[in-house]
């Protein structure tokens, strides 16, 4: 199962990766825990300087933006092979 961790305060733009974020994973029938992280101290671990932040196992794919669909999809299966190759 993936861990996605999606880093922000809660603005628009975070809660936009959020529900893009969600909508791959369905699409692709992914197992995924997908998580909002939200306190500033556990944003800041991951060395995130602008929000939102995407996280896929614990190694930040994307910060400051509001990655496509087809980026998103793309952060998932990069993911899975790695995964796997492990």
């Amino acid at each position: 199962m993936l861990a996605i961790k999606v880093l922000g305060s809660g603005c628009t733009n975070c809660k936009k990766l959020e529900a893009v974020t969600r909508q791959v994973v369905e699409q692709l029938g992914v197992q995924a825990e997908v998580v909002k992280v939200t306190e500033y101290p556990d944003i800041m671990a991951y060395n995130v300087m602008s929000t939102p932040g995407l996280v896929i196992n614990e190694k930040v794919v994307s910060s400051g933006r509001i990655p496509s669909p087809a980026e998103i999809t793309i952060f998932v299966t990069n993911a899975i092979e790695a995964a796997g190759a492990s």
